[in-house]
């Protein structure tokens, strides 16, 4: 019986390299402990915003 193995390891490894950079952009502009706080968020969220806006240029929405 063969098995089938999932190995998504290079893109976790890009997603994390964003994140870190990300969240680094966003805490180094805060100015507030709550605005840090909102950054780390930001920096967790930052590829749907980027997904989004993205299709909404290609596709005219």
């Amino acid at each position: 019986m063969a098995k089938e193995i999932y190995n998504p390891g290079p893109a976790n490894a890009v997603y994390g390299l964003g994140f870190i950079g990300a969240a680094i952009f966003f805490i180094s502009q805060a100015t507030t402990f709550w605005s840090g706080v909102l950054g780390f968020l930001k920096a967790m969220l930052w590829p749907a915003f980027v997904v989004y806006k993205l299709l909404g240029h290609l596709y005219g929405g």
